[in-house]
């Protein structure tokens, strides 16, 4: 367990964001992928799509898309970028696609709330 809890809190967000992704039938690429721009959280594929997928994790009744404002998505652009120029080994696909996971979970750290907004920005 790390010691920051926001950390903590983050890699759980991204846990069950991957678990949500698997059930749809996404196969997951990669996991933190860093790049120079930062770390793209999840990436995966499903019928002929490369998906970038920003998780955001909040707990109690925050609100996580808060903090996917008009920085991060150019961030998360940047990153995909980065991606596609630096991974030789990538998966090719027809549709390039960026989605969004909001993830709630109680003090507990059980799920009570997960949206997914498929090509979100």
């Amino acid at each position: 367990m790390t010691a920051d809890p926001r950390q903590h809190l983050g890699r759980l967000g991204e846990r069950l964001a991957a678990e949500h992704l698997d059930r749809l039938g996404y196969t997951i690429v990669a996991r933190n992928h860093r790049t120079r721009h930062g770390e793209i959280d999840l990436i995966a594929t499903r019928d002929g799509a490369l998906v970038f997928v920003e998780v955001k994790s909040r707990r109690g009744r925050g609100q996580p898309w808060d903090a996917l404002h008009d920085a991060k998505r150019a961030q998360v652009r940047r990153m995909a970028r980065a991606y596609l120029s630096e991974a030789p080994d990538r998966p090719r696909a027809r549709l390039i696609r960026f989605d969004a996971i909001g993830v709630v979970v109680d003090a507990h750290g059980h799920l009570t709330r997960l949206d997914h907004l498929e090509d979100a920005f």
